[in-house]
């Protein structure tokens, strides 16, 4: 895999920029990066899809901004994003030519003619295991999370009459998590644990709905996983 020093513009500016071309006949990198006008009127253009860290990136050349990719092509980027996330702590730009080689932008660096698979030289401590302080660090966050869903559980706060969760579920242990999504009679659909929390809330606790996103119901969610770590997913099952 060839590898040469970046050039004036990195890859990275071109994934801000969002359209981008190049040039010297559309060679991927090391040219004149054209303006996103530009590229518009040459007929030249670029989508760029980011894996789910936000950290890699895929330019596709020769797709507009607005453009749905093909599926096949769709299914080459998804490989690309795939692959680099190998690297977990880095970010990573590919770009895919419009002659389909692959150039890869690292710290710095870039490598023509990548191949899916292959290596980079990137020092393997920068996307091992997580470090001990990382552990901790997510260990703690979770706790803390945790132990707020425990509390809401045994609070009245979240009803109006005066009952908790915890006076029809001990510790969240016959609510079987584990077994979300399933069919619900009581709402007569297909429901996740939190359709089911919010029907507790609305009819035993006479409370008031939480959105998804509630901190609360994230917190409920979390300490009642929390009591069945370990057990085996279930989905469906009565």
């Amino acid at each position: 895999m060839a590898m040469r020093t970046f050039g004036m513009v990195s890859v990275l500016a071109v994934v801000a920029a969002a359209t981008a071309v190049v040039a010297s006949g559309g060679s991927s990198g090391g040219g004149r990066v054209l303006a996103p006008e530009e590229a518009a009127r040459d007929g030249w253009a670029s989508r760029t899809v980011w894996a789910c860290d936000r950290r890699k990136a895929v330019v596709v050349e020769g797709v507009r901004p607005d453009e749905k990719l093909p599926p096949a092509k769709a299914q080459q980027v998804a490989d690309v994003l795939t692959d680099l996330m190998r690297y977990c702590n880095e970010e990573i730009t590919a770009r895919i030519g419009v002659n389909q080689r692959i150039t890869v932008e690292a710290n710095g660096r870039v490598y023509e003619n990548y191949v899916p698979g292959g290596n980079l030289p990137i020092l393997k401590a920068s996307f091992g295991e997580p470090t001990k302080k990382e552990e901790q660090i997510w260990k703690a966050e979770l706790d803390k999370l945790v132990k707020e869903g425990d509390r809401l559980f045994h609070s009245d706060e979240i009803g109006t009459n005066g009952v908790a969760c915890a006076m029809c579920h001990p510790n969240a242990s016959n609510t079987h998590p584990e077994t979300y999504p399933k069919f619900q009679t009581q709402l007569k659909k297909v429901a996740l644990l939190r359709d089911m929390v919010n029907w507790c809330i609305l009819n035993p606790l006479e409370g008031k709905e939480l959105a998804y996103e509630d901190p609360k119901m994230i917190a409920l969610e979390a300490y009642i996983l929390s009591q069945r770590a370990g057990v085996p997913l279930q989905a469906g099952k009565h």
